[in-house]
């Protein structure tokens, strides 16, 4: 007897594309349940979680060709979770410009044009202008280059904040990164041209306004450590540690924290703090790096305020994007 054998029915079909749907759906709504202990892998799935949707378009496109209606409907868990997260940054959340306008900008150790980036600074309009990765030989030219603008600035070590308004106040904020047994012996001096953060108010009509500058640890993706973030976790509770001290109800993070508002251990930060970008930005604003962003990593993060508009300014000599945001009171 001869036994015809027919191709498996859609419900049967690209089982497999069926299994990595769903897959893919539980990995992006479980992601805060992925370890950290095991290389961080935890933080380098949430640091690019977006992009994680590009892979529903690849799985529909084998879902059709294999027509396979199995696969085709588990594409709606993972569509259904991205939605959830990213859906509300797909549009243009942004209104009128606000009150005041804050920038903020990695400026890039390397930058090979300190005078032309200041200048585009200049240019942005930006009443409050906070800049990291500052080096000794490029502080005086960015000092030199918007002083006609900025009447007013402050530079602690690698972290500088100028300003169209008054400025008071200002000192270091510990980020943590002198650890280890010789931390105590290191001296003053060493430690303050090496300072990553500031505080200061700025005098606006409506009252005192809080402004921190920062710039967190590095990370780094080592084969035989994985997603090195230690640095950059000890700043980022620090820095939420002095942001929860904080006085004044009005209060601006600006700066470069290595990492996105997604990952777990900025949870410190953005329990108190809301994201520019999220609420009144368009579309993600990535800023890093800059000649392909992937991720925003810059940051700027309101308390007491209303964030009117955020947006990403154009490419500098650095290898970071500046960001802006128009806050009201």
């Amino acid at each position: 007897m001869i036994r015809l054998v027919g191709r498996p029915g859609p419900w049967k079909r690209a089982r497999v594309s069926a299994v990595l749907a769903v897959s893919l759906g539980l990995l992006m709504l479980l992601h805060a349940e992925i370890p950290n202990r095991i290389g961080g892998l935890g933080s380098l799935v949430e640091t690019f979680l977006p992009w994680f949707g590009l892979f529903v378009p690849v799985l529909l496109a084998r879902a059709l060709w294999r027509r396979s209606a199995t696969a085709t409907l588990a594409l709606v868990l993972p569509v259904a979770v991205w939605l959830n997260l990213f859906g509300g940054l797909l549009g243009d959340r942004s209104h009128r410009a606000g009150d005041l306008t804050v920038v903020s900008h990695n400026v890039g150790a390397d930058n090979p044009d300190p005078a032309g980036t200041a200048r585009d600074l200049a240019a942005s309009g930006a009443d409050v202008l906070a800049l990291e990765e500052l080096t000794a030989q490029a502080s005086g030219t960015y000092e030199k280059e918007l002083a006609t603008a900025y009447p007013y600035h402050a530079v602690l070590g690698t972290v500088g904040v100028w300003s169209r308004l008054p400025l008071s106040d200002t000192r270091a904020v510990d980020t943590a990164m002198d650890v280890g047994p010789l931390a105590a012996t290191r001296p003053a001096s060493a430690t303050a041209a090496d300072n990553r953060a500031l505080r200061t108010t700025v005098t606006t009509d409506q009252g005192p306004l809080a402004v921190y500058v920062a710039h967190l640890g590095s990370v780094r993706v080592l084969p035989s450590s994985g997603f090195r973030t230690d640095d950059r976790d000890r700043g980022a509770k620090a820095l939420a540690e002095a942001i929860a001290a904080e006085p004044d109800k009005r209060v601006v993070l600006l700066g470069d924290l290595n990492g996105t508002t997604d990952d777990r251990e900025f949870t410190g930060l953005t329990s108190r703090l809301r994201s520019a970008q999220d609420a009144a930005g368009d579309g993600f604003g990535f800023s890093w790096p800059a000649k392909f962003p992937v991720a925003r990593i810059d940051q700027i993060l309101v308390r007491g305020v209303r964030p009117t508009k955020a947006w990403v300014l154009p490419a500098t000599g650095s290898d970071h994007l500046p960001v802006a945001a128009g806050i009201s009171w």
